[in-house]
């Protein structure tokens, strides 16, 4: 969701900018950025802490984003081709599930002003769900792994992960999807370019790297 389909990752740098500049540090820069992109809250805002050495725990570093953010969601908006997308696979009939890093409050905030979009999933994983278990967030597979099951219980069908595909725009997102063994599609921001090492490397054999998913073809993939 964040910053593939919706304009997040813009909101959360400006939020993480504001609780750097009251420490009289920052800006994030993307060579940071890029290793937040996809991850569980804690974790990242852990390694923000380390990284930029903050005298804060993450308790006032949780509290400080939730105070930020809250003010904010209501500017996201869905990114170039995100829309037409899930409009394209809702009308071709293709399950579609949503599995996102976002806990169910966050993912509540950044959509419920959206009259439509993401009521095209067929399944919504939020990372909160009681049935991924602690700790097996991105890039762990788990999440896929649910969102997978969720499909194939609501179409009584026998989907496998190698008949997927996975849209990502972060780097742990791009090793969750490989890790569950689908073709991953890797749409990084436009920022984010100079800073995604070796692309053959993360991608593997089994992906596609997309500087908009307006330049997604779904007949490429028989869709």
């Amino acid at each position: 969701m964040d910053g593939l389909l919706l304009n997040t990752e813009d909101i959360y740098t400006i939020t993480l900018n504001e609780i750097l500049a009251r420490y009289s540090t920052g800006p994030l820069t993307w060579d940071v950025k890029i290793r937040l992109q996809g991850l569980p809250g804690p974790e990242a805002g852990r390694r923000v802490i380390e990284h930029y050495n903050l005298p804060i725990t993450l308790e006032d570093y949780d509290r400080m984003n939730l105070e930020i953010q809250s003010s904010k969601w209501g500017s996201c908006a869905f990114l170039p081709g995100a829309l037409e997308l899930l409009n394209y696979l809702h009308g071709k009939g293709i399950p579609i599930a949503l599995c996102t890093s976002s806990n169910k409050t966050k993912f509540k905030g950044k959509t419920s002003h959206l009259t439509h979009g993401f009521d095209l999933f067929d399944a919504i994983v939020t990372i909160s769900d009681p049935r991924i278990p602690k700790g097996r967030g991105k890039p762990h597979p788990d999440i896929w792994q649910l969102g997978l099951k969720l499909l194939n219980e609501k179409f009584h069908s026998n989907i496998e992960a190698k008949d997927c595909l996975v849209f990502e725009d972060g780097i742990p997102g791009v090793q969750s999807g490989r890790a569950f063994g689908a073709h991953v599609i890797w749409v990084p921001h436009p920022e984010a370019t100079n800073y995604l090492g070796d692309v053959d490397k993360v991608l593997g054999e089994r992906g596609e790297l997309l500087t908009s998913l307006e330049k997604f073809d779904p007949k490429k993939y028989g869709l």
